[in-house]
């Protein structure tokens, strides 16, 4: 193919792998301070990995979505907050339109830790409304439940990040600088014990109280220790798809939804039946 990303290709491209496909990978992004890295980093990233699970998977991927809810980082003046329910409302047209385009089976992707406040809501409400169990993949909670044998050191973390930037032909838009490194403690880390009773970000408001807070990012002087990070980023991301195995993801997706065509039929009160219903009246 000449290009995964669904924005990319001519409207005779789709139509052609809609003939015998359905899979989409919708990488959901946010724009927010981050260090020495660009304010589109999470989305860049999330972006980078859904071409690689695009690849493997015989999908497309949906590239553009960098505008959501960021979180603690509004205190940064480059981070663009938008609240969460506005995000779901905005996630869940897409997937309507995604689905009457015939991609049946959506995978959302973010490496944003917030972005389960937007994309879990959306999964569920959607499937009652449509019957179709589209998919969450949080890549955050996937690198360190199934990938932390790969991580050498802390800066294999942000080596990623600059991975991702180089396999979407940006790496030049990672800086020269040094001035991001620190050890400096979060200014919030007296309220550690708060944000630990729910899941990230979900269990009470705070914003950042210093711009150093998110985050200390590794120095980098010149352009041999970028792509130095931009080559052990690059094999990381590859890794971690190989261990998601999301041909085995895609494949029990298809299998979900028909189990739950049986169960419509034998519970008709269901949500996802009952809007059927309704639907076929109406």
């Amino acid at each position: 193919m000449r290009t995964r990303f669904l924005t990319k290709m001519l409207n005779s491209e789709a139509e052609d792998y809609l003939r015998r496909n359905d899979i989409i990978i919708v990488p959901v992004g946010t724009v927010e301070m981050h260090g020495g890295f660009p304010l589109d980093s999470e989305t860049v990233i999330s972006e980078a990995f859904a071409l690689k699970m695009a690849e493997k998977a015989d999908g497309l991927a949906l590239n553009g979505l960098p505008f959501f809810y960021a979180g603690a980082t509004a205190s940064g003046r480059g981070t663009v907050q938008v609240s969460i329910r506005e995000g779901i409302d905005y996630l869940g047209a897409i997937a309507r339109s995604l689905l009457r385009q015939g991609f049946k089976r959506q995978i959302y992707i973010s490496f944003h830790g917030p972005a389960h406040m937007t994309c879990s809501p959306m999964v569920r409400d959607f499937f009652d409304e449509t019957g179709v169990p589209v998919l969450y993949m949080d890549l955050t909670m996937q690198m360190f439940r199934n990938a932390k044998d790969l991580f050498t050191s802390v800066d294999s973390f942000h080596a990623i990040t600059v991975g991702a930037y180089d396999l979407l032909g940006r790496l030049e838009d990672i800086p020269f600088t040094e001035n991001y490194f620190h050890q400096k403690q979060q200014s919030v880390s007296e309220f550690q014990n708060l944000f630990e009773l729910a899941y990230q970000s979900g269990s009470i408001g705070y914003y950042f109280g210093e711009q150093s807070d998110h985050m200390s990012t590794p120095p980098i002087p010149d352009d041999a220790v970028r792509m130095k990070l931009a080559e052990e980023g690059k094999n990381l991301i590859e890794a971690i798809v190989e261990k998601m195995n999301i041909p085995e993801v895609v494949s029990k997706m298809r299998d979900l939804e028909s189990f739950q065509k049986k169960l419509e039929e034998q519970y008709p009160w269901i949500p996802s039946a009952y809007s059927h219903k309704a639907e076929q009246q109406h």
